[in-house]
């Protein structure tokens, strides 16, 4: 249950405490989020875990499960829960800072004047009244509401806050926000070079505080990816190519651009699709499949837990992930699934477009198309299906690029000493290369 009345202090004795606030948790999609909270946990920081929603997704993944932190919940809207928005409003006019954050949301109210905004304000109220006293520093993933939630409830309770920036939050969010959110962070951080390049530039000077930190994955928890003896080259009916697409069932993801290529492709071409993951564009693409003929290749397995989803990998020819340009601009940052997929040593077929080309370079370790380009996804997979050594070659360098420059120790070190540095806990050794980065010898972005 949800704290109502603020806790009583903890101790620090040295160790680093910090408010981690999400949109959702737990949740399946953001397993980044999971491992990152997970190693720092290790690493001797203890976390309370405030979440604007409860989670939705069928399953849990391991890591939610050895994940120590207290978890609380804000009332996802007022009306759910009147009685702590009037005490945490209370509170806020007799022992906060009430009247300097009013200016500042009524200011942010007049440029954008919804419910969300003044749900955002009730949200902080809550939160900056129960969060645990002996907590000085928030730290926020997404800087859209939840962003706001966490700048409201700093400027409340005089705390500082950080922010972890990563796709939708970057490109949908109006600039005079963003440059504001970034002003009053203490420090931020994106996940790839065209997400740090854009807050940079909407910031200006304050854009120096954001820092480019690739998530990498945790090789630890993949197995060694499976021999590939048997290698399928499309032209046997009862030996498909084995396709697998793993997603959200939304727009920027491409799946109806990847329906269209695969109804392109040669009639004498043999291959199966395996689609993983919910949506709300689930039933559209089903009955898109169904005009397009091709029911009868591809399997939907929905929402599924991660070790069948690592096990889809396994079994798989060629990853297909055609990211594009969402509504209203959203778009992906570098996709978590495509180094999973390179955990596999696993060919991965995706789009020049937002982080992708970060990871994965033409014809070196996987192939790009133009996004939203059916024909030419149609024609690259065409020629990895009918090209198994190709095949093996790129997933090969696939997993030998992710082990040279996507692990993932060195981003979680440059958050270590961030982190130990604003919530005021013991400081990394010297020498080490947490302590190097709290020193600042590090530019951003370096």
């Amino acid at each position: 249950m949800p704290a109502s009345v603020p806790s009583p202090a903890v101790p620090n004795h040295g160790t680093p405490r910090v408010a981690l606030v999400l949109k959702g948790y737990p949740r399946l999609s953001e397993t980044f989020i999971a491992q990152e909270i997970l190693e720092l946990e290790r690493r001797g920081f203890v976390f309370d875990i405030w979440s604007l929603r409860r989670p939705t997704d069928r399953y849990r993944h391991p890591m939610h499960e050895e994940i120590t932190a207290r978890l609380l919940y804000l009332p996802e809207y007022l009306k759910d829960d009147p009685r702590r928005v009037w005490q945490g409003f209370v509170h806020a006019v007799r022992h906060l800072a009430f009247r300097p954050t009013l200016r500042t949301f009524l200011r942010d109210l007049r440029r954008d004047p919804s419910a969300s905004r003044l749900r955002r304000l009730g949200q902080a109220l809550v939160l900056a009244r129960e969060l645990d006293p002996a907590i000085r520093h928030l730290h926020v993933h997404f800087l859209h509401t939840p962003g706001s939630v966490t700048r409201y409830a700093a400027l409340l309770s005089g705390r500082s806050y950080s922010f972890s920036a990563h796709a939708k939050d970057i490109w949908t969010t109006p600039e005079w926000e963003r440059a504001e959110k970034i002003s009053d962070a203490r420090w931020g951080v994106t996940c790839t070079a065209d997400g740090w390049q854009e807050l940079r530039r909407v910031a200006g000077p304050a854009g120096a505080r954001v820092e480019l930190v690739y998530h990498g994955l945790d090789l630890a928890r993949f197995p060694a990816p499976p021999p590939r003896e048997h290698l399928a080259d499309g032209r046997a009916p009862a030996d498909p190519v084995r396709i697998v697409a793993v997603g959200r069932a939304v727009t920027k993801k491409g799946f109806d651009k990847l329906l269209d290529a695969l109804a392109l492709l040669p009639a004498d071409l043999h291959w199966r699709l395996v689609h993983i993951g919910s949506g709300e564009l689930i039933a559209a693409l089903k009955q898109q499949a169904e005009r397009l003929g091709l029911s009868d290749r591809i399997e939907w397995r929905g929402s599924q837990a991660q070790k069948a989803v690592v096990e889809a990998l396994r079994e798989a020819d060629i990853f297909v992930l055609p990211s594009q340009p969402g509504e209203d601009g959203d778009r992906d940052g570098l996709p978590n699934v495509l180094m999973e997929a390179a955990t596999q040593a696993l060919p991965a077929i995706s789009t020049r477009f937002a982080g992708v080309p970060e990871f994965i370079d033409d014809d070196v370790n996987g192939v790009l198309v133009p996004p939203g380009d059916a024909p030419a996804l149609s024609q690259a997979l065409a020629a990895l299906i009918g090209d198994p050594t190709r095949r093996l070659r790129l997933g090969m360098a696939a997993l030998a690029r992710l082990k040279a420059d996507f692990t993932f120790d060195a981003g979680i070190d440059r958050l270590e000493a961030r982190l130990s540095a604003s919530a005021g806990g013991v400081h990394p050794a010297p020498g080490t290369a947490a302590a190097t980065e709290a020193a600042g010898s590090l530019a951003p972005g370096q």
